[in-house]
């Protein structure tokens, strides 16, 4: 039977077409096979988008439906995917694509951000109240710590050295805490709710504690430059890891799996950006937010930098064509 011609009978008999596609997609065929194994791939897809055509006129089950349409969905991008390297794609990524995602994706950045940043200031409240409660949120010796980190005048600046090397651990940590907000998301975004909280309550703790003990405006000083792209980030994360489970919880009838990878793209993007955020935040927070510069001109500076972060994310990438 030619592939081209539509078989008789019920589409239940064309189960033996779909494997075969299903198979082929599966090695990964569809461009690096011959030439014969291309053209019969091709004769399948077209066969298969009339079976599909056929299934939803004839209201066939539901599952049969669901697994034609991922079927032909995977052959279409197999078939018309574009094929440029991953590292030539990323200044689309970055640069248009990441402040369009985040606008699409804005009601899980609204969720995010309230997991973020209520808890925050509800420990700092509280924390700038009470030692006894700080300490049910870090242990007390570090908070003692973070208290002395920051009782010195922030005029005397801090050496070269120490700020290439803080440099490194900015990154890491940075880095860390974002990708554990977006990668629980797996948990169907209950993991990437609870690290928004965490981290959240950890900063609120650690911000009232120094405050109550009268070094709140050294504390405030330093984060004041980094913390527009670090906290910004950190949300973007979040918001990310959400977007996974909500592909997770809701794959409108195709397979979990398969609804994950229709979001990559959206959600690689904001993953992107918000790695590039935090690399940026860290070279501020390792090499200005400790200078010796006056506390007015940090604010400044945190002003402007607020003011490019919002404008990027909100106007960026707007009228771009992406390929």
């Amino acid at each position: 039977m030619n592939a081209d011609q539509p078989g008789p009978g019920p589409l239940e008999e064309r189960e033996s077409a779909w494997h075969e596609l299903d198979l082929l997609l599966l090695r990964g065929r569809i461009r690096s096979g011959t030439l014969a194994e291309i053209s019969r791939t091709g004769a399948l897809y077209r066969q298969v988008c009339r079976d599909l055509s056929r299934a939803h006129r004839l209201g066939l089950a539901p599952d049969v439906i669901a697994y034609l349409d991922s079927l032909v969905s995977r052959a279409h991008s197999a078939f018309y995917q574009h094929t440029g390297v991953l590292w030539r794609k990323w200044p689309t990524l970055l640069f248009v694509q990441f402040p369009r995602e985040f606008r699409a994706n804005f009601r899980a950045v609204c969720l995010a951000t309230l997991l973020f940043f209520v808890p925050l200031l509800v420990t700092l409240i509280k924390s700038s109240q009470s030692a006894t409660f700080a300490a049910q949120v870090l242990p007390i010796d570090l908070l003692e710590g973070m208290a002395e980190a920051y009782s010195g005048d922030l005029a005397d600046g801090r050496s070269t050295d120490t700020n290439a090397a803080m440099a490194g651990f900015y990154v890491y940590n940075n880095v860390g805490i974002a990708f554990r907000c977006f990668a629980a998301g797996i948990l169907f975004g209950l993991g990437s709710a609870f690290f928004l909280v965490y981290n959240g309550a950890v900063m609120g703790a650690v911000l009232g504690y120094v405050t109550a003990n009268g070094s709140g405006a050294n504390i405030l000083t330093f984060v004041c430059g980094h913390a527009p792209l670090e906290l910004t980030a950190i949300v973007i994360a979040g918001a990310a890891g959400m977007q996974l489970g909500s592909a997770l919880l809701d794959t409108r009838g195709i397979g979990r799996l398969e609804s994950v990878w229709h979001e990559r793209v959206p959600i690689l993007a904001q993953v992107l950006g918000a790695t590039f955020m935090l690399l940026v935040a860290a070279a501020v927070e390792a090499f200005w937010s400790p200078s010796a510069a006056p506390a007015p001109t940090k604010w400044a500076v945190s002003a402007v930098i607020l003011l490019v972060v919002s404008a990027f994310l909100l106007i960026g990438g707007r009228g771009a064509r992406v390929p």
